[in-house]
């Protein structure tokens, strides 16, 4: 299925019922007073969130969605039916724009989870409302109020655990491949992913983390080369990025070193915070030299780089450091969620 993470679409709430303008009529009753009921409400329009969906694919078949108006009140004193509200899935990771205003809606990140998106017009009030002393057959009603009418971008941004960050051909989707179920297309050329990738990794029974093999960028991505932007945006929600590195790369002249400083420099141009996220070194390929001389590279790489950080070399094919690299993901994403969970409790006062 092709990846969609970009819509728009136009939501209308229906609008309230009017308000009845009714009077008894009953037998031996000569001076029946007004009992018109109020209108019922308009149906109101929600985003839903689906864990179960990945993409926004199904709003380029429809983008327009409408909820059914309130019924007008009755005599009695009966209210008018309300409409039935509408309920629009949406993947996990869904952000909500008020197209013309420019104004956030909301934010679908759980599975089940509600967002108002266009709130349905109130029902009216019927002539019961306005009776007094001195106005015993009053004929006044209020109609129902419109329904809001939207139009939305929605924007879909990954939620993953952990992000696999590089230049194509960089083995980001043999990686994920081998240490999850997801299956991405493999080659041995570049830009072989189109779309981001979504994996399951299960280290334990009851310890797991999606991992999110995020297309290869080229030189210029922050500014909008290639596809770049559509990508990059998909690793602010992601609380680990591992930055891949080819060891053995089919061009002798590539530079290893180089690549890695490139590739951050299109990350400070596109977002300045994902630089400052956690980032782990992960050399991929190591099958493809020798042990000592695999290892070697690597060590001169890292020494070049200056880099202080985490740093692993593994090989996909053999699953060489693999499960060492998996475990220690997720007890660093552990880690992670006490201090996050300890920060949110309150001060003891």
């Amino acid at each position: 299925m092709k990846f969609v993470d970009e819509a728009r679409i136009r939501v209308k709430a229906g609008k309230g019922g009017d308000g009845s303008a009714s009077f008894r009529r009953e037998k031996y009753v000569p001076f029946g007073g007004p009992d018109g009921g109020d209108g019922g409400r308009g149906g109101s329009i929600f985003l839903e969130g689906d864990s179960g969906l990945n993409t926004l694919v199904d709003f380029r078949h429809r983008r327009e969605y409408k909820a059914p108006r309130g019924q007008s009140g009755s005599g009695r004193k009966m209210t008018g039916k309300s409409g039935e509200d509408i309920y629009i899935r949406v993947p996990l990771g869904t952000i909500v724009v008020d197209q013309e205003s420019g104004q956030k809606l909301g934010d679908v990140t759980e599975h089940g989870q509600h967002l108002l998106v266009a709130a349905g017009g109130r029902g009216g009030l019927g002539n019961v409302h306005f009776k007094s002393s001195t106005n015993r057959a009053p004929r006044k009603t209020v109609p129902g109020s419109a329904g809001e009418e939207r139009m939305l971008h929605l924007e879909l941004k990954v939620l993953a655990d952990v992000g696999l960050l590089g230049f194509p051909n960089a083995g980001k989707s043999t990686l994920i491949s081998a240490v999850s179920s997801a299956r991405p297309k493999v080659a041995d050329y570049p830009f072989t992913t189109l779309h981001p990738n979504l994996g399951v990794v299960r280290v334990g029974v009851d310890s797991s983390f999606v991992i999110a093999d995020i297309p290869g960028l080229i030189e210029g991505a922050a500014q909008g080369a290639g596809l770049g932007i559509q990508f990059l945006k998909h690793l602010q929600r992601t609380r680990l990025l591992l930055h891949m590195v080819d060891i053995a790369p089919l061009d002798p002249q590539q530079d290893p070193a180089a690549e890695f400083r490139q590739l951050e420099h299109e990350l400070a141009g596109f977002d300045a915070d994902l630089v400052e996220k956690p980032r782990w070194l992960v050399f991929t390929k190591a099958d493809l030299l020798p042990g000592d001389e695999a290892q070697a590279r690597a060590t001169q790489v890292v020494a070049e780089l200056g880099w202080e950080g985490q740093w692993y070399l593994v090989s996909s094919v053999t699953r060489e450091g693999t499960e060492a690299l998996m475990q220690d993901i997720m007890e660093a994403l552990d880690i992670m969620a006490e201090e996050q969970a300890a920060q949110a409790e309150p001060d003891p006062a």
